[in-house]
């Protein structure tokens, strides 16, 4: 997951016009946290993740970049 998760979360945010703060909210955790995961220093809970996809209507295969 490494790598392409926070490229993916950067790009879906910026397509979807949402600010890393607006999508802390909407997740639940801090602007601090969806920064470091942008940056893929930390990884989302599995449930973080679930809730970014449904965010952005995308599957979790997607968001980390295992798609074919």
């Amino acid at each position: 997951m490494k790598g392409q998760f926070g490229k993916n979360l950067k790009l879906y945010r910026k397509e979807c016009k949402l600010s890393q703060e607006q999508l802390a909210r909407k997740v639940g955790v801090t602007q601090q946290c969806v920064s470091e995961w942008e940056k893929d220093r930390i990884e989302p809970t599995l449930s973080n993740l679930w809730a970014i996809a449904d965010i952005f209507d995308v599957s979790v295969d997607e968001l980390i970049g295992r798609t074919q």
